[in-house]
């Protein structure tokens, strides 16, 4: 039975597991396993099945709330949409306006994740040393390709929430980095901004159908192989880097009939090729004030949950 302290601090870990899914820097899988909640986590997406259901028309509405840890997602939940709808008119306004000082503190709540996590779970052993190294391979070969800018329609959204939920729910990926990947991360941070319902249920459904059968894989593979499934992550997220770099010059490679981009080429600057090529200021001093800001906050994270405060 939870008391009324460890709710209110349950509440607060899903706000900030929110504030880590809105930005594709950081999970929210990444805060929950940092701070303790993640294998509750994951066992609680796991409870919703066919046993509830049965346990609802058997036992009644108590038996199935207990049986899928009611109290414990209820308040996470809570945490996590009053921050995610709380953060995304800022968000919607800072990629626009402020973009480059944006992804630098992006890649700082990167960095300092990787490092988190490595000190958690390190890769002690050579096979999980050259994981590491293949996740790198892999999200920078993914980073060199040309980015598909898709369509953000209901269909779109729907896949794009099965897979980006998945990905919120391991440490070391962002949902919200593979909607960049995806080119939909504008798409769902203005659907939430101006409230475009049939968007956001698209992005729900999906994301839903994928939690409901991801959970079950990743509680497997989690029980027997956590290290190496970690190794993986830390080395995506490295490998991501190189997507997120502030200083780029994006030009479209090709065109639809209607005038869109779709695909896009970016190349990645240096701050004074970025004033060279854009004519922009590069901000260079405070894109690493913010980028120290971002890896700090990471950090203090594992802080603060072994003060247990």
């Amino acid at each position: 039975m939870r008391t009324s302290t460890s709710n209110i601090v349950l509440f607060l870990k899903g706000l900030a597991m929110g504030a880590a899914d809105v930005v594709p820097g950081v999970s929210g899988g990444t805060v929950a396993f940092i701070t303790g909640i993640y294998f509750e986590l994951v066992s609680t997406i796991k409870s919703l099945d066919i046993t509830a259901v049965r346990l609802l028309r058997s036992e009644g509405i108590g038996a199935a709330w207990r049986h899928i840890n009611g109290n414990f997602i209820t308040v996470l939940l809570a945490g996590i949409l009053t921050s995610v709808f709380s953060l995304a008119q800022i968000m919607h306004y800072l990629l626009i306006a402020h973009g480059v000082p944006l992804w630098s503190f992006f890649s700082g709540l990167i960095i300092g994740s990787v490092i988190l996590l490595l000190r958690q779970t390190p890769p002690t052993t050579i096979s999980k040393k050259l994981l590491f190294v293949l996740g790198i391979l892999v999200a920078y070969g993914i980073s060199v390709s040309p980015s598909v800018v898709l369509e953000g329609t209901v269909i779109s959204m729907f896949f794009a929430g099965a897979i980006a939920l998945c990905a919120m729910i391991l440490p070391g990926i962002s949902g919200s980095f593979i909607l960049v990947l995806l080119g939909l991360y504008p798409v769902f941070i203005g659907a939430i901004a101006h409230l475009q319902v049939d968007i956001l249920l698209a992005f729900a459904m999906g994301g839903i159908i994928g939690l409901m059968l991801f959970s079950r894989f990743l509680s497997w593979l989690l029980s027997r192989f956590q290290t190496s499934v970690i190794a993986v992550m830390c080395g995506f997220l490295v490998g991501s880097l190189s997507i997120i770099w502030p200083w780029k010059n994006t030009f479209p490679e090709r065109i639809n009939d209607d005038g869109k981009a779709l695909v896009t080429v970016t190349e990645n600057l240096f701050p004074s090729q970025f004033l060279e090529v854009t004519g922009q200021d590069p901000q260079t001093l405070l894109c690493l004030f913010v980028f120290l800001i971002g890896f700090a906050m990471v950090l203090s994270v594992e802080f603060l949950n072994k003060r247990k405060i």
